[in-house]
């Protein structure tokens, strides 16, 4: 991170935004990948509710050059950015906005996130049934990537927003290649659900910090085989994935999607390769405290 001593007019600035932000982790990540490159960079937090006047001002102000974003404001952004490539768009989501000499970039890692996290957990996606619970921002994204890779066979999306879940379910089907199934969310629709599942993709903010003993799925409901990833990554371990560990499954942990979709931000946001090892570090450091 840029001392602050020596911050000038020519420290170019990033920000996360979302309502909550308190718990991100993402200014401690991106500014030590700063402080590893020796780059005339800062990162803050600013919880948002105005999501247009914050994108308005990030295009007036010169050096405000990148922007994550998270819950709640993930769909909204999309509105208020000057351009976005065709998938992302599809998504109907955004994570990341870069300010491009006052033209406004949108684009989404969370999804090849998702997917290198995954990968690296070995898990094997041909022929594969995932459900994912949430439809929400980061469930639109997670799904697209999913449902267009070829080893996937079909995605079943479970949600209680009945719109929300309409919505994502009618865009996958008009754009990718696998089954898509939506079913509203309940106790004998998720029970179903998982009866078919070799991959759960849980999407919701259940179990995150500080409401750490919430998990949707009940032990009883898995089965041997099955992999879990949850994406909430504070804490590091959600009661989800232990209980799923408890049962012999694998577990793909939130904190695992998190750096890798924060390394892409950073290579975005920076025009540098990303010193993942030292992301890694500083989130593992605050996560196990």
């Amino acid at each position: 991170m840029t001392d602050i001593r020596s911050i000038g007019t020519k420290t170019k600035f990033c920000s996360v935004i979302g309502n909550p932000v308190s718990h991100s982790l993402s200014p401690a990540i991106h500014n030590a990948g700063y402080a590893a490159l020796g780059l005339d960079f800062v990162y803050v937090a600013n919880r948002v509710e105005d999501v247009k006047s914050t994108l308005a001002g990030m295009r007036a102000l010169e050096n405000f050059r990148g922007m994550s974003i998270t819950i709640p404001h993930k769909i909204e952004a999309i509105q208020y950015v000057d351009s976005i490539s065709d998938v992302d768009l599809a998504i109907g989501s955004i994570n990341s906005v870069v300010n491009e000499n006052g033209k406004l970039e949108g684009f989404n890692t969370d999804g090849p996130g998702a997917l290198k996290a995954l990968e690296d957990a070995g898990v094997d996606l041909n022929q594969k049934s995932v459900l994912m619970i949430g439809a929400g921002g980061a469930s639109r994204a997670i799904a697209f990537t999913l449902a267009w890779h070829p080893g996937i066979k079909d995605v079943t999306l479970l949600d209680i927003d009945q719109n929300m879940l309409d919505a994502l379910g009618n865009d996958l089907k008009a754009r990718s290649r696998a089954t898509i199934y939506t079913r509203t969310m309940n106790d004998e629709t998720l029970a179903a659900a998982m009866q078919t599942a070799d991959i759960i993709v849980h999407c919701t903010p259940v179990g995150m910090h500080p409401k750490e003993n919430a998990s949707l799925i009940a032990q009883e409901l898995f089965r041997k085989g099955q992999v879990v990833f949850d994406i909430v990554y504070t804490p590091l371990e959600t009661k989800l994935l232990k209980d799923a560990k408890s049962c012999g499954l694998k577990t793909v942990s939130g904190v695992e999607m998190f750096i890798h979709q924060a390394a892409l931000q950073f290579e975005r946001f920076t025009g540098q390769k990303a010193p993942v090892q030292t992301l890694r570090d500083v989130v593992m450091e605050h996560l196990t405290k």
